[in-house]
């Protein structure tokens, strides 16, 4: 099988130049305008790895045209969508006269370089999410983060001085703390979707600590559950976080014990042959956790029904 091409783009410069697009008016940060995307390739898709952060809001795209991440967007209107440097992407060019509408903010790290956006940006969980994960917006907030995308293309459009950086960088970092915000709603009021997750990690846990397997598998960390359920590890930790106050871990804890519980009570094995059972390589380290989510050591508990 042939392999496909895959374009990388250094600067801004040649996304703008793939893109059909006259050269940036900033080198460091541009907004592209969707409408105005035309690829320069004969490619009926186009795979890349960029070396600088993009935020898109996609109004209007044709469906299925766009892929990042392990599942399709679920909404069609208003997505917000975060790349990181470093991070494939593949687009399939359309044909048809349909053309996408929104905006794609362009910043390269050589312009947050020594400032406090540098650290703070790779704190921001969603840079890291798969596509399915993407911020879905009202139409009152999608207003804000329009706005905001415009105020950053003004300033670097007028003339540039020792005050510019610093006003951008702050446009950035509102914008982003807007998009935190919009996240954390997200969680509450997509309901049906978080607790669709919150079921499908039940059932997960379940068949994981129903296996006989787990002497040789150990325990189960939150990066492998959350592979699982096909999700990143930060979205689904903050998902749980928000919904249940408890991150990943603590819910494998929980399962853990609720299964330790019942071998506890029903069987007749020593608390080292439950402990190797569940996953523990030292049976001191599942007595320390029992005692911990419980207050009562595993032979205590065990007494009570005795």
């Amino acid at each position: 099988m042939e392999s496909k091409k895959v374009h990388r783009f250094n600067t801004i410069g040649e996304m703008h130049k793939m893109s059909g697009l006259p050269k940036p008016e900033h080198p460091l940060v541009s907004l592209v305008d969707y409408g105005l995307v035309e690829y320069q390739t004969d490619e009926k898709e186009i795979s890349w790895i960029q070396n600088f952060y993009s935020i898109g809001l996609k109004r209007h795209m044709p469906p299925g045209k766009f892929r990042y991440g392990q599942q399709q967007y679920d909404f069609d209107e208003g997505l917000l969508s975060f790349i990181a440097p470093k991070q494939l992407m593949q687009i399939e060019i359309d044909k048809s006269e349909v053309k996408p509408t929104g905006f794609l903010l362009l910043i390269h790290p050589d312009f947050i370089w020594k400032t406090s956006l540098a650290k703070s940006i790779k704190q921001y969980d969603f840079f890291g999410y798969a596509v399915n994960e993407a911020l879905f917006l009202s139409e009152k907030e999608e207003i804000i983060i329009t706005d905001i995308m415009h105020s950053i293309q003004r300033e670097y459009r007028s003339n540039i001085d020792k005050f510019s950086q610093n006003i951008i960088i702050a446009q950035i970092e509102l914008l982003l703390n807007y998009c935190e915000r919009f996240y954390q709603r997200q969680f509450i009021t997509r309901k049906k979707s978080s607790h669709q997750i919150l079921e499908r990690l039940e059932n997960v846990l379940n068949e994981y600590f129903e296996n006989d397997d787990l002497i040789s598998k150990g325990l189960p960390t939150a990066q492998y559950i959350a592979g699982l359920l096909n999700l990143s590890p930060n979205y689904l930790g903050s998902l749980l976080k928000t919904l249940t106050g408890q991150h990943t871990q603590q819910h494998i804890h929980n399962k853990l014990i609720e299964k330790a519980k019942e071998k506890l009570s029903t069987t007749d094995l020593s608390v080292s042959e439950i402990a190797y059972e569940l996953g523990f390589e030292h049976p001191q380290s599942f007595s320390k956790l029992f005692k911990t989510k419980t207050n009562q050591s595993p032979l205590e508990f065990r007494s009570g029904f005795n």
